[in-house]
């Protein structure tokens, strides 16, 4: 089976790309923007053709969040746009389309997880923009598996482990969000998953959840970074997003229900902190 990996620079591409190494099932073919503008509707067609793609996992996307605020133009182009053109060269080939998402497609409650079936009311313009393409990808008439997911890291790229493995071995203090709940989610894990439905062939088709099981806040999840790596001369204090501005905003409680994607494709999923401890052994 041929299978297109678009965005091959990113953190989940490249996760996906160790997994390939170690299984060599399927053929992978991964494209950076260099060598596939999926924003050009004719050299998407043109490709998926010629390659005779089986399966399109799409792992690009704006995912500046601040930034779109600012260039929701720019965003929508590679978020929603250029979706629907990898969705109408899967319908035109009789491909699949694995496309990633997030849970900023949700304002967030207070306290209930997020289910499929919740209404998507994004508060950003990545959020929109996001939204935007699933229902793109929903109205194209392809064969389609959409996975939502959340606060993605990785040992690549830049990301929030990243960046807290930094600055709590160069500082002595740090002001982390602490009233912004969710789920972290390790790329390995998630490109673990793509990678055994492909191989399995367990072609499901519909929207579905998926991240590390159980929740925490920014504060909380720094704290357990700073902790695994033995950074404990930094003080990782909580504040408020009242306290820490930015331009777009965030939900506030956003944890997705994983039970559809256990219960579809019988799969366990890890708990965020044995995963985040894998990644950091792994850097």
């Amino acid at each position: 089976m041929r299978v297109l990996v678009t965005g091959a620079d990113g953190q989940l591409a490249r996760s996906i790309a160790r997994c390939v190494s170690l299984a060599g099932i399927d053929e992978y073919i991964f494209a950076n923007k260099q060598e596939l503008d999926i924003t050009d509707r004719k050299t998407v067609l043109r490709y998926v053709t010629e390659q005779e793609i089986e399966v399109i996992i799409n792992c690009a996307a704006y995912t500046d969040v601040e930034r779109a605020e600012t260039e929701e133009e720019q965003a929508y182009m590679l978020n929603a746009t250029a979706v629907g053109f990898l969705a109408e060269a899967a319908k035109s080939n009789n491909a699949l389309l694995i496309h990633i998402s997030t849970d900023y497609v949700f304002m967030g409650g207070c306290c209930a997880m997020l289910t499929e079936n919740s209404h998507p009311q994004p508060i950003n313009a990545y959020g929109r923009t996001k939204l935007a393409g699933e229902e793109l990808v929903c109205e194209s008439g392809c064969h389609y598996i959409i996975i939502r997911t959340a606060w993605l890291y990785s040992e690549w790229g830049r990301n929030f482990v990243k960046t807290m493995l930094r600055l709590t071995a160069e500082r002595e203090e740090v002001k982390v969000v602490n009233d912004q709940i969710g789920s972290p989610t390790y790329a390995g894990d998630l490109a673990e998953v793509i990678v055994r439905i492909i191989s399995e062939r367990n072609f499901r088709e519909g929207i579905y959840h998926y991240t590390n099981l159980g929740e925490c806040s920014w504060w909380q999840f720094a704290k357990e970074i700073a902790h695994i790596a033995g950074h404990n001369k930094c003080e990782i204090k909580p504040c408020t997003t009242a306290e820490y501005y930015t331009k777009a905003s965030r939900p506030h409680y956003a944890v997705l229900d994983k039970s559809k994607f256990q219960r579809t494709f019988e799969i366990d999923i890890p708990e965020w902190r044995e995963s985040l401890k894998k990644c950091i052994v792994n850097s």
